[in-house]
Formats: C-alpha cells, structure tokens, sequence
C-alpha cells in the first residue's frame, strides 16, 4: 500500500496575476511531483510483491475537494495541484487495474492540522472557509485517516479511479454566509 500524503498550500498562494512562479513552481513539485516519484518507485514494487503471489495492491493520493469544485478563496497552485493529483490518479488506476494495483484518491476538505493552523491564523481568513463547511467546523486528522484506511482495506477491492470526498458537505451544498 502507499500513501501518498504530503502537500504544500504556501501564503502567497493567490490569484493567477497575483501568485509568485516560485509558489506555483514549488506548490507543484511537493504536491504534484512528489506524487508521481512516490508511485514511481513503489510501482515495481508492487507488482513484484503481486508476481510472487502477494494479493492486490493500493494507492491512495491525497488530493482535496478543491479538485472538484475550485476554492471560495483564491489560491490557485494549491487548487491546480490538486486537481492534477485527481488526473494522475485516475490515469495510474486504468493503466494498473489489470495488474492488481488499485489507485484511489482521497480528498478531504479543510482539516485542522499545523498547516492549516498557520494559514488560518487570521480569523477573517478562518472565517470565510467555514461558512462554507455545512456541518460548521473543520475536520479533525482522524476522521480522514479512516478514510485512508478504507482505502486500503479490502472493503474497497472493487473500487478504482475514484474520489473519496470527505468535507464537512462542502461539495454537497452551496452555502452562503447567514
């Protein structure tokens, strides 16, 4: 199984005039590199492990729910990034179904870990991503990682090239500030 879980959303992420290249360019190596050279190198490793009899194997690609619908905020790598981990993920799950890696992207919605912390730690900020959120809070670390774990369960052993959402509602319900 691999997991690919590493991701950048850097501060100076905004609007396509407004971005730095250096931000777009390194928001695109972390997130969208980083991913492909994590399935470069456990590919072969998987179908060597499928070759001496070991059963099917997952992938799982962090993407977001951005991906599927765009940010209320403008932050343009981030997003682009993501919506290319999708792609790519649903590319390597045609190509290897047939061989028994299944590869499945899990996009989570905002999530309060570290990262998040920092880039939210204006309150105006924090605010305008969670009137967005029906359930009215973010998501705790947890609730995602139970994600993954269906992912890489047997529970999903017919699923691939797919998105497991899971937002808070986010990509469910067009909400507006009350």
């Amino acid at each position: 199984m691999l997991h690919n879980n590493a991701g950048v959303m850097i501060g100076d992420d905004d609007d396509p005039v407004s971005t730095p290249i250096e931000t777009y360019e390194r928001t695109m190596d972390v997130n969208v590199k980083g991913v492909l050279l994590g399935c470069r190198f456990a590919i072969p490793a998987m179908e060597a492990t499928i070759a001496a009899g070991g059963g099917g194997c997952s992938i799982i690609n962090v993407a977001s729910f951005v991906a599927h619908m765009g940010a209320a905020t403008p932050q343009v790598a981030y997003t682009a990034s993501k919506g290319a981990v999708l792609a790519m993920t649903r590319e390597i799950a045609v190509i290897y179904a047939r061989r028994g890696i299944r590869a499945n992207a899990l996009c989570p919605g905002p999530v309060l870990t570290p990262l998040l912390e920092r880039f939210l730690s204006d309150e105006a900020r924090r605010q305008r991503r969670l009137v967005h959120i029906p359930m009215g809070r973010f998501g705790e670390a947890v609730e995602i990682a139970n994600g993954a774990l269906f992912l890489a369960s047997d529970e999903s052993s017919w699923m691939t090239g797919q998105s497991l959402i899971i937002d808070g509602g986010i990509t469910a319900a067009y909400t507006t500030p009350e």
